[in-house]
């Protein structure tokens, strides 16, 4: 199987690679980035491409699969970039997989992709959910906007393309160790110091009501990829490992005490910092969390026969660890030194202003 992975040099792409390597099944990977690795090593063949200016169908002609991860988190004062890049850039990869005659389509999805969690009482029980719940996003948030709205084009390509199976992987938070460096630019920024973020380094906590979330470990979702490119399923997928995160299980990872915060002024501080451009990370994502329903995995345990080999702390622990001791990874996206001398890189990108 020769199998084509857009966005390959980030996090989920370092799983996916991963997990292809030790599959007998895969001959040959192609990683397709904007920037590929500067050492490349053995087993992947790799193309440099912009997804929404590069025409990727040379690249995918002979591909038995394509699996679409490639995604920009920010800018988030520049949604319309992120639209381009994110959807247009997707669309325009799946006409070209058609066009290649490409049979598979791995395409990743998101937890976000999916409307908000049920509360019909007006409690706060989690009702997990399966794939069949609704995909309309959150409409404040650009990330779940742009998930949201290709889970709609894509039912259209996939009526277009009947004899090309699809599956839509929709994994939660996704961390690992290696990847911490660039998540933290990405959402947090150059002002928060990595060494604060370790086990009693930090006193309190913010309890916000109602803020949990499910994780899973970056390898576990390349396993997924795996599973799902050997076998014959369609469709999408929940993916995330149990037990589901609260403040009470992040506090007692990070050894802090819990204090109870509104969420409105969790926000307002939030919303203050973006728009001064201290944090790249918008208040409407943070709104955005807050809804995320609970997903239930069957389908992807009993279908995929896929079962997550860490559990969420795990997985969380790897990232915290990530962050006191950072090493990255050997790509340009998961690199410690991208953000440049003290960070200066970050700063002059605009903090959310600029990818």
């Amino acid at each position: 199987m020769r199998v084509v992975v857009t966005g390959a040099t980030g996090n989920l792409g370092a799983g996916v690679l991963r997990a292809l390597a030790r599959e007998p099944g895969v001959g040959s990977v192609v990683g397709v980035a904007r920037r590929p690795p500067p050492d490349p090593g053995p087993g992947v063949e790799w193309v440099r491409a912009d997804v929404a200016r590069d025409d990727l169908t040379d690249a995918l002609r002979g591909a038995d699969a394509l699996v679409h991860l490639a995604w920009l988190f920010q800018p988030t004062h520049d949604p319309a970039l992120t639209w381009r890049v994110n959807v247009l850039g997707t669309l325009a990869v799946h006409r070209a997989a058609a066009e290649a005659g490409v049979s598979t389509v791995v395409h990743a999805s998101s937890v976000g992709a999916y409307s908000p969690r049920p509360d019909a009482d007006g409690s706060t029980a989690d009702h997990p959910v399966g794939e069949d719940w609704p995909t309309h996003g959150w409409p404040g948030a650009a990330y779940t906007r742009e998930k949201a709205y290709l889970e709609r084009a894509l039912d259209g390509w996939e009526a277009e393309h009947p004899t090309i199976r699809l599956v839509r992987l929709r994994p939660s938070f996704v961390f690992r160790r290696e990847p911490a460096v660039e998540q933290r630019r990405l959402f947090a920024g150059p002002f928060v110091p990595q060494s604060l973020v370790r086990p009693g380094r930090i006193p309190v906590l913010p309890d916000v009501p109602g803020l949990r979330f499910q994780t899973v470990h970056s390898d576990d979702v390349g396993e997924a990829v795996r599973l799902a490119l050997l076998g014959d399923a369609r469709g999408p997928f929940n993916l995330a490992a149990d037990p589901v995160v609260d403040t009470k299980a992040l506090a007692g990872l990070l050894r802090a005490r819990l204090v109870p915060v509104p969420r409105a002024a969790v926000r307002a501080g939030l919303a203050a910092a973006w728009y001064l451009r201290l944090v790249p990370a918008s208040p409407g994502l943070f709104d955005a969390v807050l809804r995320l329903p609970v997903m239930d995995t069957a389908r992807a345990r009993d279908v995929l026969g896929w079962t997550p080999r860490r559990s969420s702390t795990e997985a969380l622990s790897a990232f915290l660890d990530g962050l006191a001791r950072p090493t990255g990874g050997p790509t340009p996206r998961l690199s410690p030194d991208a953000g440049g001398p003290a960070r200066a890189g970050e700063i002059a990108s605009g903090v959310g202003g600029r990818p």
